[in-house]
């Protein structure tokens, strides 16, 4: 099998689309297929650096995890980040293009469709099938005009498309048969089937509406998709995730803040796997409870998100904790805010120049004109003190992107040396803590993926509640996710018809 394409499509978004083209990703290459994803244009704050220091989506991340294949900026040449509500900053193959308003990128879209073209054939070539994913709905009919992500996508790939509806939401007929309806012939003849997502309950009751559906809209239903619980990043039900989050017991808590300009949240995912850690993202007009570990995650506006938490009081809630020797920590944008000013002489993300920040770290930053994006490695240099004891030597990996260099008073101990790092703009050294050990800073994206970091961090704040020191219940990070890939093919082989699925790549539907 050479040179086979599939593309996924929505009724709207969060209907699973991402999870389900992960899904595929994963039970193709099971098959013994060399397979790669591919997102044409991706918007989203959730971001990684390649191997090479190319910036791309996380979905296709996670997609090109469950195929078992390198991140490749080839599988999202397009990454849109918003920057407001009415302007984003344009990724393109990887590399910071401009900021622009949404009126100006849409009269941009028809100078991309080439580049779009070459960068998926290129892809395509070096993989057996290559699973598209679309965005949002390809019935938004005002949007189909220079269309690049749905069906304008499907047309320059020639790939056949399926249909995915969720019928958690409820409606999913409706939603269904109505895309249709909102189609062109032409882009009705490139779906070939239908999937329905998220279904609670019994089945048998469900086929009178799906034979009722299928004699509307004269396309085969492959399959209904039961309602699971995989702990896999999912780009497509973000908003769902935060807002119905578990409120599982534990006895350490860690808290995340929930920012306007929130980037990267994926980064605490890990403590989700870790049995005596419950996890709680403090949304918009919540107040920050007790926890042991407050997390101020990384933003794409850190200025503006700095405001926000002095205007709604969080600022006092997170002063208050550090008085109460509870460990506050900052990734990335959340570093930058720890400190004592912030300057952005040229307006790289606000026309806010400067602000002060929380003063919990002796550091300075200011925004530049160049994005630092690298892989990096790095090893804990020195014996820090307070719940960080016990981390010196252990190498930490993860990923940097950011606008600012952040500079390091006195009253400060710095934390990492990077011992390996693609981006030549790095400095040598990352990160620092508090004298007192419980305020920390670092600009590594997904330090907590290490695992036996994490797990000392945690295991010296249960010595300090009396509890005994407890083991991580998987192995690494990398070998959960890979269990939950597998997890997740398993659920949607056993509900889908594959041997349709199958002929639909090959041309035979």
């Amino acid at each position: 099998m050479k040179n086979k394409k599939l593309m996924f499509q929505g009724t709207a978004s969060s209907v699973g689309k991402s999870l389900l083209t992960a899904a595929f990703c994963r039970i193709f290459q099971q098959d013994g297929h060399r397979v790669a994803p591919f997102k044409s244009q991706n918007m989203a704050l959730n971001s990684y650096i390649t191997r090479a220091g190319l910036e791309m989506g996380r979905a296709q991340v996670v997609q090109a995890e469950a195929a078992c294949v390198e991140a490749d900026v080839r599988m999202n040449p397009v990454l849109l980040k918003p920057t407001s509500d009415k302007k984003c900053q344009v990724v393109l193959n990887g590399k910071v293009y401009k900021n622009m308003t949404a009126m100006e990128y849409h009269a941009f879209k028809p100078e991309l469709a080439q580049m779009i073209k070459e960068t998926f054939d290129s892809l395509a070539a070096d993989h057996d099938i290559i699973v598209l994913e679309g965005a949002g709905s390809p019935a938004e009919i005002n949007l189909r005009e220079n269309d690049l992500v749905n069906m304008g996508m499907a047309e320059m790939a020639d790939a056949p498309v399926i249909l995915i509806g969720d019928i958690d939401r409820g409606g999913v007929f409706a939603s269904l048969a109505g895309t249709m309806m909102l189609l062109t012939e032409e882009e009705r003849c490139r779906v070939k089937g239908i999937i329905i997502n998220k279904f609670r309950g019994d089945v048998e009751i469900l086929k009178p509406g799906i034979q009722m559906l299928e004699d509307i809209v004269k396309i085969p239903v492959l399959g209904v998709i039961p309602y699971y619980n995989v702990q896999i990043e999912d780009e497509d039900s973000l908003a769902e995730r935060f807002y119905t989050q578990k409120r599982q017991e534990g006895q350490i808590k860690v808290e995340v803040l929930y920012l306007p300009h929130v980037s990267n949240f994926t980064d605490f995912n890990v403590f989700e796997t870790q049995e005596d850690v419950q996890l709680r993202y403090v949304m918009r007009g919540e107040k920050i409870g007790d926890p042991d570990i407050l997390i101020i995650p990384g933003s794409k506006n850190t200025i503006e998100d700095l405001l926000y938490l002095k205007e709604t009081g969080l600022e006092e809630q997170i002063l208050k904790l550090h008085r109460d020797g509870k460990l506050i920590v900052g990734i990335c944008g959340g570093y930058q805010m720890l400190g004592k000013q912030l300057h952005d002489p040229y307006g790289t993300e606000s026309a806010i120049e400067e602000m002060n920040g929380l003063g919990l770290l002796d550091v300075e930053t200011v925004f530049e004109l160049e994005k630092v994006t690298t892989q990096v490695d790095a090893r804990i240099i020195p014996q820090l003190p307070g719940v960080l004891e016990g981390t010196q030597g252990m190498i930490v990996s993860g990923y940097e992107i950011h606008m600012g260099k952040t500079t390091l008073g006195s009253d400060c101990i710095v934390m990492n040396q990077i011992t390996n790092s693609l981006g030549e703009s790095v400095d040598l050294k990352d990160g620092c803590v508090n004298v007192e050990g419980n305020v920390m800073g670092t600009y590594i994206h997904g330090i907590f993926d290490n695992i036996p970091f994490t797990r000392k961090v945690l295991n010296n704040i249960r010595k300090s509640k009396g509890l005994d020191e407890k083991e991580s219940t998987t192995e690494s990070f990398h070998a959960f996710k890979e269990a939950e890939y597998n997890k997740l093919a398993q659920i949607v082989r056993e509900n889908i018809d594959m041997e349709k699925i199958y002929g639909i790549l090959n041309g035979e539907q």
